[in-house]
């Protein structure tokens, strides 16, 4: 089953059996509930761009998101779609749920029974239709992609689609943005400041007709991506 759900400025999509999707939602009420009293205690957290260092009473989702955007040197916002994915899925795991996918606008995190495609959308470069075949798996992987020239989030690049795998979908996210800022011409040097970040198994960006790859990712197709589960920041 296919869901969409909106709470407040989070929008997810969730593929799951339906008894799960009520799980993830019920996460995604409780987290971001969490989220939002900590930032009303310290404003400072939702618009810093640097590294953040919270108590160690603070919420889960405020760790995650530290530790994440932490690791790359960026603001923890820069980490909250993935976090809030990842913490989603690991509730319908715990569930029982051997098939969870939680889309929050091209931050991804998932386990998966059946092989599935999970296209990367990169707007106008000429370099479309590729994707990431997943075979199943039994632990959660994060598929995040952070662009330059698509969406809303700040990035200091110039990337079509900068996307990142990991085993933790806050991290995949907080390194997204971190190689999207860095992306520029160069695009083989835009992976040096995520290639020896632990907990990254890999990276792609896409940059008008020129394509970059570093690590080990799934494997990388050619199919005419639809919107069933689009990487599109």
């Amino acid at each position: 089953m296919r869901a969409r759900f909106q709470l407040k400025e989070t929008t997810v999509t969730i593929m799951a059996k339906e008894r799960y999707i009520k799980v993830a939602k019920q996460a995604i009420r409780e987290h971001r509930g969490h989220l939002e009293r900590y930032i009303r205690s310290d404003p400072f957290f939702q618009i810093t761009l640097e590294p953040y260092f919270p108590p160690k009473n603070a919420p889960e989702i405020v760790k995650r998101m530290c530790e994440a955007s932490n690791a790359v040197g960026v603001g923890p916002m820069a980490a909250v779609a993935g976090a809030i994915a990842e913490l989603a899925v690991e509730a319908m795991m715990r569930a029982g749920a051997t098939h969870a996918i939680v889309d929050n606008g091209g931050d991804i995190a998932l386990v998966n029974d059946i092989p599935i495609i999970v296209g990367i959308y990169a707007g106008d470069s000429p370099i479309k239709d590729l994707a990431l075949q997943i075979e199943p798996r039994d632990s959660l992987i994060g598929i995040c992609t952070s662009s330059g020239r698509i969406g809303h989030s700040i990035s200091f690049g110039n990337s079509d689609a900068a996307t990142v795998v990991s085993s933790s979908a806050a991290l995949a996210d907080a390194a997204a943005t971190a190689l999207g800022n860095t992306t520029k011409k160069d695009i083989e040097r835009a992976f040096d400041g995520i290639k020896n970040i632990d907990g990254i198994d890999g990276a792609l960006i896409i940059y008008g007709d020129s394509i970059g790859r570093w690590g080990k990712l799934p494997k990388i197709v050619k199919v005419p991506v639809n919107p069933d589960l689009i990487t599109k920041p």
